[in-house]
């Protein structure tokens, strides 16, 4: 399963990352460790400071990478599940063939 993180560093995150921009990466490592995978990720200039786009196996490993990582004080996060556009299409012609039954 796909799930979009946008995070907002806080005060404390912006010190942090400033300090230690190569820290990014060794987030990545320990959501890596605790069975996700981020897949993309991109600096934003807007609202958030950042979007990711990370897969997990459900919602509970998500939900501990969230608690986890958020815990430190760094960042406040928006966790939005997500699937495939090609998922997406798939489901609705399931839906479409079955209400012409």
């Amino acid at each position: 399963m796909y799930y979009c993180l946008l995070t907002t560093l806080t005060a404390e995150g912006r010190k942090s990352v400033k300090k230690n921009p190569g820290r990014i990466w060794e987030v990545n490592k320990e959501i890596e460790t605790m069975g996700a995978k981020v897949i993309c990720q991109y600096k934003l200039l807007g609202a958030y400071d950042f979007v990711n786009i990370i897969e997990a196996d459900n919602a509970r490993v998500i939900s501990r990478v969230v608690i986890e990582i958020c815990s430190r004080g760094t960042l406040e996060p928006v966790l939005m599940g997500a699937i495939t556009v090609e998922d997406f299409v798939k489901e609705i012609e399931m839906a479409n063939s079955i209400d012409k039954k």
